[in-house]
């Protein structure tokens, strides 16, 4: 029966095994084909990505290229900018997808050669307009100078012909006149067209041939040259020199216009070139869009080939959970018939077992080929194990009694010595709780003298503090001193140089006085006609007396400034050297107190280290007190046990 029932097992399992293979071997087949799709589709936006990017770019570049033939540096710089990103993707493109030679005939490939071939005449075009980048440069900028000057011109032009009419002048003059305003307006008219492209060069030979006949008709109006009336009068010469110089700027730049207007028409063309082709470029790209995104439709490799895969992997599981169900069933019947002869099996060993739970030794069990036969023959092993066991633990006792009597007399002389070696302990930790108490008080008056020591200290650094102050306010105060004995002295001659005006004003009044006097003589010779000088020469005389009689009391008053500016300068001398000295004697008392500090420190210190050595000290004869204390307690404890 049991070989049967292996052979069975045998087989489904083998048939288990390739149902499991295929299984996985589908959900592997689901997976790769899942994975597979998602790459190519990720692969796929980048393409069609990238190809959206390129029609934008087939727009841009036609814009750019017409802002960059009107002048536009920007549009240059961007046109060379998506001529580069647009060559750039093309060749990634040919790389990735396409042969370039056309012999793949797949719909991506010929896409690709239409495009490149679209792309080739576009990208001569576009690098023929960026050639002529500095020359399209330069001739925009001789056309923003003009377009500047130009209105300039105008206005000078115009005003000539509103003199000339003011004035009255020939009818010729006034015709010519306004011919030069038609002439301005025609020049700049010519210029715009040839940097637009709308007939350049005609544009430029009549821009040419403009100019000439404005340069002509401007110098006969000056020089009088050409049969032409030279203007007369200030404001109409000095209006047309204005012109002139005007005109100068623009003459300047005449040659080089005309000279690269040929030049010029080339690149125009590429341009409008450019612009023509972008459509079939855009129609180019847009095929290959469209192609790019049918790919996906043609590829053997989709998501429906997963979900086929997925389909049999869930019909190979199907069939695999019916086939287990079958089989559990086959072996569920077989373990019934299997249990069935166990039973019996066990309850023959449980009856042979029976005396040796009561404790009979002897018992030896049946050994059988069921699976309890291995059981019987562990139990018999184990029951001749159990007897050596029992012979053991037997005189194993004998000897544990023997060995009892012995410790009971090593006890008997431990608990003898263990009394004596109490005491002794007792005795030496009373004596070390008294060196404990000693060394504690002196860490204590350790740390009192370590506080006093401190606040000593604490009173030098305040002393030295207060010394250091005053020694700054007597630096003040002679500072001061110093600055008020400047003053003084500058007082001092500032009136010294009062006594010398005064001095000066006296003498003066001496002249005018002498000179008052002479007057009065002169006046008295005079007679009656010098009496009303007379009274005026008096009155002088008067005057000067006055201010000689106010400068010596001036005069009396500056000496006496003089004379106190002087005393004071002399106490002022005296109270600096008494502040010097002063501050020397508050200066030798600051060191004084620094040293105090100095050493109260030191003392300090020495004091924290006695207290801190006192207090290690008192620390390790407690810890000492305590550890004899254990030791006799542990001592008692052994007596009392023993």
């Amino acid at each position: 029966m049991k070989t049967m029932f292996d052979v069975k097992k045998l087989g489904a399992s083998n048939k288990m095994k390739m149902l499991v293979f295929f299984m996985l071997c589908a959900i592997w087949a689901m997976a790769w084909t899942f994975v597979k799709v998602g790459h190519q589709v990720g692969i796929d936006q980048s393409r069609l990505s990238d190809v959206g990017e390129q029609l934008v770019l087939s727009q841009r570049i036609a814009k750019y290229a017409l802002s960059s033939t009107a002048g536009d540096m920007e549009a240059f710089s961007r046109l060379e900018t998506s001529k580069n990103k647009f060559s750039s993707m093309l060749d990634t493109q040919m790389t990735d997808y396409g042969d370039g030679t056309g012999v793949s005939e797949t719909p991506e490939n010929l896409a690709l050669i239409n495009m490149d071939n679209r792309w080739s005449g576009f990208r001569y075009s576009i690098d023929e307009v960026l050639e002529g980048q500095f020359l399209i440069m330069a001739m925009a900028e001789a056309t923003s100078l003009m377009n500047e000057v130009m209105p300039q011109l105008m206005e000078h032009t115009n005003g000539i012909v509103d003199e000339l009419m003011k004035d009255g002048a020939s009818a010729e003059q006034v015709r010519l006149a306004t011919e030069q305003a038609v002439l301005g307006q025609r020049i700049v008219n010519s210029l715009n067209a040839v940097m637009t492209g709308e007939g350049t060069e005609s544009a430029a030979v009549a821009f040419s041939e403009d100019t000439k006949e404005f340069g002509r008709v401007l110098d006969g109006f000056m020089r009088g040259t050409g049969g032409i009336k030279q203007l007369k009068g200030k404001a109409l010469q000095s209006r047309i020199q204005e012109v002139a110089l005007l005109f100068s700027r623009v003459s300047d730049n005449v040659g080089s216009i005309v000279e690269n207007a040929e030049e010029l028409v080339g690149i125009q063309a590429a341009a409008a070139d450019i612009t023509a082709q972008s459509e079939a470029l855009f129609d180019a790209v847009e095929s290959l869009k469209s192609v790019l995104i049918a790919a996906p439709d043609d590829r053997i490799v989709s998501t429906e080939l997963a979900y086929f895969m997925g389909v049999v992997a869930l019909f190979i599981l199907f069939w695999m959970a019916y086939e287990t169900l079958i089989s559990q069933r086959r072996r569920s019947q077989l373990v019934e018939e299997e249990n069935a002869r166990n039973q019996e099996a066990i309850m023959r060993l449980l009856n042979e077992i029976g005396d040796l739970a009561a404790g009979d030794l002897t018992v030896e069990t049946t050994v059988t080929e069921d699976f309890t036969g291995a059981i019987a023959d562990s139990i018999n092993v184990t029951v001749e194990s159990l007897r050596g066991l029992v012979k053991t633990i037997n005189g194993t006792s004998r000897q544990l009694s023997s060995s009892v009597q012995e410790t009971e007399q090593i006890a008997s002389k431990l608990f003898d010595a263990s009394k004596q070696q109490s005491h002794e302990i007792s005795v030496a930790g009373t004596s070390i709780s008294n060196m404990s108490e000693s060394m504690t008080e002196v860490s204590t008056e350790a740390n009192e003298s370590s506080k006093v020591a401190m606040r000593s200290v604490e009173i030098a650094k305040n002393g030295g503090e207060a010394v250091k102050r005053t020694m700054d306010g007597m630096d003040n105060i002679r500072e001061h001193i110093q600055e008020t004995s400047k003053r003084i002295k500058r007082l001092g001659e500032s009136s010294q140089e009062i006594g010398d005006i005064v001095e000066l004003i006296n003498d003066i009044a001496e002249q005018t006085n002498i000179l008052a006097l002479n007057a009065s003589i002169q006046a008295a010779m005079a007679g009656e006609a010098g009496r009303g000088f007379a009274v005026v020469a008096d009155e002088v005389q008067r005057l000067a007396e006055r201010s000689a009689n106010a400068t010596k009391q001036i005069e009396a008053l500056v000496k006496t400034i003089q004379a106190d500016t002087h005393e004071a300068v002399i106490s002022m001398e005296k109270s600096t050297s008494g502040v010097v000295n002063g501050a020397q004697i508050a200066e030798d008392a600051g060191r004084a107190l620094e040293e105090i500090e100095s050493v109260s420190d030191q003392l300090a210190g020495m004091i924290q280290n006695i207290s801190g050595s006192a207090r290690e000290q008192a620390n390790s004869a407690t810890q000492l007190a305590t550890s004899m204390n254990s030791i006799q307690e542990m001592t008692t404890q052994a007596s009392t046990g023993t």
